[in-house]
């Protein structure tokens, strides 16, 4: 299957993400006749079709068409594509083999393979190991779900360099038919997300759990042992299982006064002081040692990984700072897609926090969040989808000492009440909890909104 020279390859799912364009481009390196197929449109897509103006590319925008499906010699869709697609069936009826693009990574990369998976933090926790691994090994290869694409360097990378990838949901659920899982996996926690795509909490799980599924008695799983549906996936493992906590010392990574320190065959060791993380909030304390409990295990010396600790200023849209205005404290984290990383975000600042928050609803369980809302916010601001829902939770969460609740329509709207609704000491917080294609086409189109919306108060 890996001389592609004359086939004719379907790329299913160009995406924004840069995904697509990488594995186009290894296919016209291989030889390949590629055509790109894509239920966006060319507009939706312009910046994405631009990058493969050198290349002869076949494109089919705007649709699918079921002959393309049945006419090619490999299809290779994209993780955004769902499994039961019938475009997918009608593929595999027609005897052309469907090798998902992630996949493919695992079947050409030599070198062993470090995951990051969770249902938050993935993006902060791999981009921190992967500066750590890069500080011990500038030839480290760094992508997954964080955007590009490794495909055309993975097949060369030596057999001593570690390849760090973030891996979603949808790009572990494919994995079964490669039976294939990372050298060393890291799972940060589990809470409820993209039901709207796996159906129940179970095939969430179950596609989370095939990170570790296919590990074997030379590799390692890394696992959050405060987490208690985590904690638990190390049962029966076949080889070495570590944990990471703030609460308890264990074999692995755990903090103690005052101190991340690592525990290996008996033997302790500082990694680094918690003060010398500068991100704010609990859930990136779990980050930091997830990510240098995986360093430390590939072989990172302590003094390199609090290095890169102490460097380490997190990512945009999550918890980033934009600017202070007025003595109040703005900040995007447009990433938060799920409830349980807005909770994150709330629980990471004191008092004072005047939360927008509200997109696309991809149902998930809101209650547990507007709780936090009503107990915990100054004041919130919701938009989108499920905007007068989160409205209506908080108001019958708080009673009378509940929030002031604001509904609007726009995000620009969200950012002046906003800044209305805040005074000096308080922090504004762009935290969705939920997707944002109701309004944007990605997360990041959001959040360079309200940076633009906020530095244009």
């Amino acid at each position: 299957m890996y001389d592609f020279k004359g086939k004719s390859v379907l790329i299913v799912g160009l995406g924004l993400f840069g995904g697509g364009v990488g594995a186009v481009r290894f296919f016209v390196r291989k030889g390949a006749e590629v055509t790109v197929t894509d239920l966006k449109s060319r507009g939706e897509l312009v910046e994405t079709v631009e990058a493969l103006s050198d290349l002869p590319v076949h494109f089919v925008l705007g649709g699918h068409r079921e002959e393309d499906f049945r006419n090619s010699d490999i299809v290779v869709p994209g993780p955004a594509v769902h499994p039961d697609s019938p475009h997918l069936k009608a593929a595999r009826e027609a005897g052309v083999p469907v090798v998902w693009r992630d996949n493919l990574l695992f079947l050409l990369c030599r070198a062993p393979i470090i995951g990051v998976t969770g249902s938050n933090g993935k993006s902060t926790a791999t981009s921190l190991l992967g500066d750590i691994l890069v500080h011990h090994d500038p030839r480290t290869l760094v992508g997954g779900n964080l955007g590009g694409s490794l495909l055309e360097e993975v097949e060369n990378v030596p057999e001593d360099v570690p390849v760090v990838l973030e891996l979603s949901s949808f790009q572990l659920e494919a994995l079964t038919e490669v039976r294939r899982s990372p050298h060393i996996a890291v799972v940060l926690n589990f809470s409820p997300d993209h039901l709207d795509r796996h159906g129940t909490l179970r095939a969430y799980a179950e596609a989370k759990r095939n990170i570790l599924r296919f590990q074997g008695p030379e590799d390692l799983a890394v696992l959050n042992q405060d987490d208690p549906e985590v904690r638990c996936w190390g049962k029966g493992h076949p080889g070495k299982v570590w944990g990471f906590s703030a609460e308890r010392p264990v074999e692995g990574v755990f903090l103690r006064d005052g101190k991340v320190w690592g525990r290996r065959n008996g033997e302790e060791v500082v990694l680094f002081e918690r003060d010398d993380l500068a991100l704010p909030g609990l859930h990136n304390l779990y980050n930091a040692m997830a990510a240098s409990a995986a360093a430390w295990a590939w072989g990172v010396p302590p003094e390199t990984i609090r290095e890169e600790v102490r460097a380490f200023r997190g990512l945009e849209h999550r918890l980033e700072f934009v600017r202070e205005v007025r003595g109040v404290r703005y900040y995007n984290d447009s990433k938060a897609t799920t409830p349980e990383a807005t909770l994150a975000a709330i629980r990471a600042f004191g008092e004072g926090v005047v939360l927008i928050a509200g997109g696309y609803d991809k149902k998930l369980p809101l209650d547990e969040l507007a709780g936090e809302i009503a107990h915990r916010a100054k004041a919130a601001v919701f938009m989108g989808q499920t905007g007068s829902l989160l409205a209506r939770l908080v108001e019958e969460a708080g009673g009378e000492s509940r929030p002031r609740v604001r509904l609007c329509a726009s995000l620009e709207e969200a950012v002046d009440e906003a800044s209305r609704l805040a005074g000096p000491g308080d922090v504004v917080v762009l935290s969705p909890a939920c997707a944002s294609y109701d309004m944007f086409r990605n997360y990041e189109e959001r959040g360079k909104k309200f940076k633009d919306l906020v530095m244009a108060l």
